[in-house]
C-alpha cells in the first residue's frame, strides 16, 4: 500500500500518465488522417477528456513535490477519466441502440466560448463524422467500446492511487 501512495509523488509515475494519454492522441490524429476515420462530436469530446488527462500528467509531472498543483492534476485526471467514460458510454449507446435514429450527433463542439477548441485547433478538435458510424473494429470491439475501456483503466488506476494516497495521509 505505501508503494501505491508514494506514486502520486513519483515524477515519473505522472510522465507515464502524461505519455499513455499522449499516445492515445496520436493513435488518434493516425486514424484520422491516415486511416481516413473521421471522428464524430462524440470523439472530439472523448479526444478532449484524453487531452485533459495528459495535462493532468504534465501537471503531476512537474508539481508532484506541491500539494496544490498535486491536487490540481488529481483534480484533471478525474475529470478527464470519469467525464470520457461517461462520453464513450453514451456513444456506444448511440451506436449499438436499435433505435439509434433517435439520437442526433452535432457537427459543431459545444466547447465553452472562451476555449471554442475547433476554432483554435481545427485539425485536432473539428468533428467531420457520424457518430453511429462504426468505421473501425478490433477485436469486435469499436472505437467508443475501446475508449471505454481506457477510461475505465485511467478511472480505476486514479481511485487506487487517490484511495492509497488518502489511507496513507489518515484522511480518508
Amino acid at each position: 500500500m505505501n508503494c501505491l501512495s508514494q506514486l502520486s509523488l513519483n515524477q515519473r509515475a505522472w510522465q507515464l500518465l502524461a505519455v499513455s494519454a499522449l499516445c492515445f492522441e496520436l493513435i488518434a490524429l493516425y486514424f484520422q488522417y491516415f486511416m481516413g476515420l473521421e471522428p464524430c462530436i462524440m470523439c472530439i469530446y472523448q479526444r478532449t477528456a484524453v487531452w485533459g488527462v495528459f495535462l493532468a500528467g504534465v501537471i503531476g509531472a512537474f508539481g508532484c513535490q506541491n500539494v496544490v498543483l498535486r491536487i490540481v492534476a488529481f483534480a484533471l485526471w478525474a475529470t478527464g477519466a470519469i467525464w470520457g467514460f461517461i462520453i464513450a458510454l453514451e456513444h456506444v449507446d448511440m451506436q449499438s441502440t436499435t433505435m439509434s435514429f433517435l439520437f442526433s450527433c452535432e457537427f459543431v463542439p459545444n466547447f465553452p466560448t472562451w476555449a471554442p477548441l475547433h476554432q483554435w485547433l481545427p485539425a485536432l478538435f473539428e468533428a467531420t463524422g457520424d457518430c453511429g458510424d462504426i468505421m473501425w473494429q478490433f477485436l469486435g470491439f469499436s472505437m467508443p467500446q475501446v475508449m471505454l475501456v481506457i477510461f475505465g483503466v485511467y478511472s480505476a488506476v486514479f481511485a487506487i492511487v487517490l484511495s492509497a494516497r488518502l489511507l496513507k495521509e489518515k484522511m480518508f
